[in-house]
């Protein structure tokens, strides 16, 4: 941790519980005055996302009700949702994050940058939008949905820059290919976020698009969208840590790890006002990687998301991630990227069955389900039953899709 960085932190800890209810009662037993030594911030009580939603509606807030000019708030799809308040010392942060992350990509205020993500609590759409234009760039707020209209606004406006969904941003590059009109898109980058999606799905979208496309990263509780973002190098994201540190944590055991090792990424804000938060479990996967970029910025970096803790299933004893169906499509030539995954329990064992698209003939199915039967054994050790169907079976979504099913419960 950089001297800077701990100054921030210890003046943070320094008025937490006079300014947070959440945190006079979480630290209702330490004083955070007493932390000297990045061991001792090591040794407080990570935060939760069960935290926060035991803190619904306001208790987070750590700013007086005159300063906050804004709320946004998880979905709650799994639970009472998360309400996070803002500053307007928040909303500006955020937008220069944002704004550096446009710049990471290499998009400038010459770009006309057209927005699909949702509007209203959710903080997708508007975190684009402040972030193109603190730019200076022309945004074009879209929102999700009504496909005809994008495409023909599209067009029309002439947009340069995608900000979608890696699903959305495929549902749109497959319709501009079976309409016929890559020639009147003048797309050249794609900013994607939300979810995480494989190699074989970037090089599809990238491909029918002919755009670059880069990673951005983000989550509710910690502004939204634009905390970090690829480079020019594509792998690994570079992340803000003027405004963010990063801890990679034993999802199981909580202890901090070395650098370089994977893990969970756990994050606390370092100038965040309205809803401050000291190490937050994020349940993503990741790894702080080592040196510096050869892009040459100073940023430190994150690897690109490998998946969630939460979102790891187990079938006959194996750890399964979606990445890990990913990566075998990968390796599988006439595979499309698109997968859906059912595991049922029947007859007295798991069955987990992979639906694949593919635009080989039916004829051929038989091979290419081989195919993917054999990379996903030598990768987890485990037989499936790989199902192929033609490109375009699977459903497409305008926001996150979900991939995998378990029936078993």
């Amino acid at each position: 941790m950089k001297p800077e960085t701990f100054a921030q932190i210890t003046a943070l800890l320094a008025t937490i519980k006079e300014k947070s209810t959440f945190y006079a009662e979480k630290y209702a037993d330490i004083d955070p005055r007493d932390v000297k030594t990045l061991t001792d911030f090591q040794a407080l009580p990570l935060t939760t996302k069960e935290d926060l939603r035991n803190a619904y509606p306001l208790k987070l807030q750590a700013a007086p009700e005159e300063k906050i000019v804004r709320i946004h708030s998880s979905s709650g799809t799994t639970g009472t949702p998360v309400i996070i308040p803002y500053t307007a010392k928040d909303v500006q942060d955020w937008a220069i994050m944002f704004k550096r992350c446009y710049e990471m990509a290499g998009i400038t205020n010459l770009d006309r940058i057209h927005i699909t993500p949702g509007y209203g609590l959710w903080t997708a759409g508007i975190g684009f939008q402040l972030g193109a234009e603190l730019l200076g760039a022309m945004a074009i707020p879209m929102g999700p949905g009504n496909t005809d209209k994008q495409l023909q606004m599209m067009q029309d406006l002439q947009s340069t820059v995608l900000c979608a969904t890696s699903s959305y941003a495929l549902l749109l590059a497959e319709i501009i290919a079976e309409r016929g009109i890559k020639d009147k898109i003048k797309l050249r980058k794609g900013v994607i976020g939300s979810e995480r999606w494989g190699e074989k799905m970037r090089r599809r979208i990238a491909d029918e698009l002919g755009v670059q496309l880069y990673d951005i990263y983000g989550l509710t509780e910690i502004y939204g969208p634009g905390i970090g973002i690829n480079c020019e190098d594509q792998a690994p994201m570079h992340y803000w840590d003027d405004y963010l540190y990063f801890e990679i944590i034993d999802p199981e055991t909580g202890e901090v790890l070395p650098e370089g090792e994977s893990g969970e990424l756990v994050i606390t804000t370092l100038c965040k006002e309205g809803a401050p938060l000291i190490r937050y479990r994020t349940h993503d996967l990741t790894r702080i990687v080592p040196g510096q970029c050869s892009c040459g910025s100073p940023f430190p970096r994150i690897e690109t998301l490998i998946g969630r803790s939460d979102d790891m299933i187990k079938v006959k004893g194996v750890n399964i991630f979606p990445a890990h169906i990913e990566e075998s499509l990968a390796f599988v030539e006439g595979a499309s990227s698109e997968y859906q995954v059912m595991i049922d329990h029947l007859f007295g064992k798991d069955i987990m069955t992979v639906f694949f698209e593919t635009a080989l003939p039916e004829e051929r199915h038989p091979e290419v389900e081989q195919a993917l039967h054999s990379a996903i054994k030598a990768k987890l050790g485990l037989s499936v039953v790989p199902k192929a169907v033609p490109i375009g079976d699977l459903p497409r979504s305008e926001k996150k899709t979900k991939r995998i099913f378990d029936n078993r419960y």
